[in-house]
């Protein structure tokens, strides 16, 4: 194999290193394993965060819920616990972030180094591959935008979970104030109930519109090596 300036990340029989490694012994082919294996203890490292993140978030929200509905509390402790969970969701987009950066490079080698080395029929998947991923070494940058992370945290957990939140809001209302009518229900000291209802209802649709990915990379479909569709793979 050609080295230094002769490096040709095109060339086929360059992108092919997955073939090697069961053709030949090579010290690449070594060091890739290593490298694999760092890059996998790092991932699951970032994930064990990004789930502890939803984890407290479900913990904190099912514990503020349950409060709610203990006594006579006012129904602003359920209000409360959706700004809590907002707080939650934006930490956990910006460790997202960090994890997809780790979960990327474990992609970018499962699918053009050890699939061409189990299958070498099948080529590579990008065909120049080691030039990103060797750029990515060099120059490491999250792969996925924060709002596309925000999106993507959004529909996966956080929505559903403020949407039963919000449902468990309305049937707080109705049980404990059953003689007043809704919105005037929903009021606070010096707010009124339709003020209340309106701003849940933006609250609502403001997280509808991020849970909405307007962009390919957003939608995890970026062309770089190893950025697959994210839905899929987290």
């Amino acid at each position: 194999m050609a080295e230094g300036a002769d490096f040709d990340p095109e060339d086929p029989e360059q992108q092919q290193i997955g073939r090697e490694m069961v053709d030949q012994s090579t010290g690449l082919g070594s060091v890739a394993a290593h490298l694999y294996r760092g890059e996998v203890e790092r991932t699951v490292g970032w994930r064990e965060r990004l789930d502890t993140t939803t984890n407290w978030a479900v913990t904190v929200m099912a514990a503020v819920v349950a409060y709610a509905f203990s006594g006579e509390v006012s129904h602003a402790v359920i209000l409360a616990g959706l700004m809590m969970g907002s707080v939650f969701l934006f930490i956990e987009a910006r460790r997202f972030r960090d994890y997809d950066i780790w979960r990327s490079r474990v992609r970018v080698l499962q699918e053009n180094l050890f699939a061409n080395a189990l299958d070498p029929s099948a080529g590579v998947e990008h065909d120049t591959w080691r030039a990103e991923l060797s750029r990515d070494y060099r120059e490491p940058a999250p792969k996925i935008s924060y709002r596309g992370a925000l999106a993507h945290r959004l529909r996966r957990v956080y929505l559903p979970l403020l949407s039963a939140v919000a449902v468990a809001w309305l049937f707080h209302l109705w049980a404990f104030a059953p003689d007043e009518p809704f919105p005037e229900s929903a009021g606070l000291p010096g707010v009124g109930g339709i003020v209340v209802v309106a701003a849940v209802g933006l609250y609502f649709l403001v997280l509808f519109v991020l849970a909405v990915p307007w962009t390919p990379k957003e939608r995890g479909e970026s062309g770089e090596a190893g950025h697959g569709d994210l839905e899929r793979e987290s």
